[in-house]
């Protein structure tokens, strides 16, 4: 793993500046306040400070080869003690024999720099816990934002997941039936039955190529529930009649794919089945400046509805919704006495 320092550009040079600063001041304490000369302390402050600067950069891979091994934390610390001993150790022994060297016949800088060599120490120590501490937060907050990354990835593929699952059952559930249908159809109408056949292969095909995309415009679902319900009209005749209502200036909103053939299916299901006389199907769209509504009625007898119930296509559908949308009150359910009415609404901004 790379040192986060070099990850980005602004951190390297906030690094760079932090250090020059310390060496200005570094510089400024010991010439002004110590009287060490000024060529003296710019060297004096170079060395111990820069020198420190690219220890503590190289620290990080000290701490990153600790961390390969499970630590109790009490090791760990004996750990990072011995190392901040021999670093600092070697910082100290370095600086000091190379400023000796420099300036070895300088005896009032020779004195102050044995002098200062305490506070030099706990300067060290200082920088190491600073490093430490600073690399500890940046290891801490890049495991977070992996985990958070690793944690929205797997909710969306949760999410996806679901979505699947919730739209493979639309396809077996109305395939059943018409394959029920197409096979009374090839005894009583052959014709019909192939009519049958070309519609529900263009349906199918429709749904599968829509599979991976959760929207569509309520144009295309239109087309494709016109196939679907010319497949039902083939199996029902002159029951169904079904009434479009939606003006061209609703037809290139975006609403989930394959959310309106449930809706018709309730409502055939819950009314054409149980008719021998025609039924009304009636689709309308409006909208305002938040939502976009599409509602889906249809004649229906109350007692029947109750015998057989709502099956899966609504519950289905509130899923999906609440999906996509994290909402739970965007299918509205109004059971009148004669009119069955399910009221979809779609955010606009969403």
């Amino acid at each position: 793993m790379h040192n986060p320092l070099s990850k980005k550009r602004t951190y390297i040079l906030s690094f760079i500046v932090a250090w020059i600063v310390i060496f200005a001041i570094h510089t400024l304490v010991i010439s002004f306040f110590y009287h060490i000369d000024g060529g003296i302390s710019i060297a004096d402050a170079a060395i111990f400070n820069f020198s420190f600067a690219i220890i503590g950069y190289n620290l990080w891979y000290v701490i990153r080869f600790n961390l390969r091994e499970n630590q109790s934390a009490f090791d760990l610390i004996i750990n990072h003690v011995i190392v901040a001993v021999v670093i600092i150790a070697i910082w100290m022994t370095g600086a000091y024999f190379a400023l000796r060297s420099m300036y070895g016949d300088n005896t009032s800088y020779i004195q102050f720099l044995n002098d200062s060599l305490p506070w030099r120490v706990i300067s060290g120590i200082f920088f190491y816990l600073f490093f430490i501490m600073f690399y500890y937060v940046i290891m801490y907050y890049e495991d977070l934002q992996e985990k958070l990354n690793i944690q929205s990835e797997l909710q969306n593929l949760v999410k996806e997941a679901e979505l699947n699952a919730l739209k493979s059952q639309i396809n077996p559930h109305f395939l059943f039936n018409s394959l029920n249908s197409i096979s009374s159809l090839t005894i009583t109408n052959p014709e019909d039955a192939q009519e049958m056949v070309i519609k529900l292969s263009d349906f199918l095909r429709y749904s599968l190529s829509h599979d991976k995309n959760e929207k569509a415009s309520l144009r295309q679902e239109f087309e494709n529930l016109k196939r679907y319900l010319d497949i039902e009209k083939v199996r029902f005749g002159k029951r169904l009649n079904f009434v479009s209502k939606v003006t061209d200036d609703c037809l290139d909103f975006q609403i989930p794919n394959m959310i309106l053939q449930p809706l018709i299916e309730n409502s055939i299901k819950h009314g054409v089945y149980n008719s021998t006389d025609e039924v009304l199907v009636e689709v309308s769209c409006r909208s305002n400046e938040h939502y976009f509504y599409i509602e889906i009625s249809n004649d229906y007898d109350p007692e029947a509805v109750k015998k057989k119930g709502q099956g899966i296509g609504l519950s289905n559908i509130r899923k999906r919704l609440q999906l996509l949308y994290q909402r739970q009150d965007l299918l509205e359910i109004i059971a009148e006495k004669m009119v069955f009415r399910a009221i979809l609404k779609i955010p606009k901004n969403s």
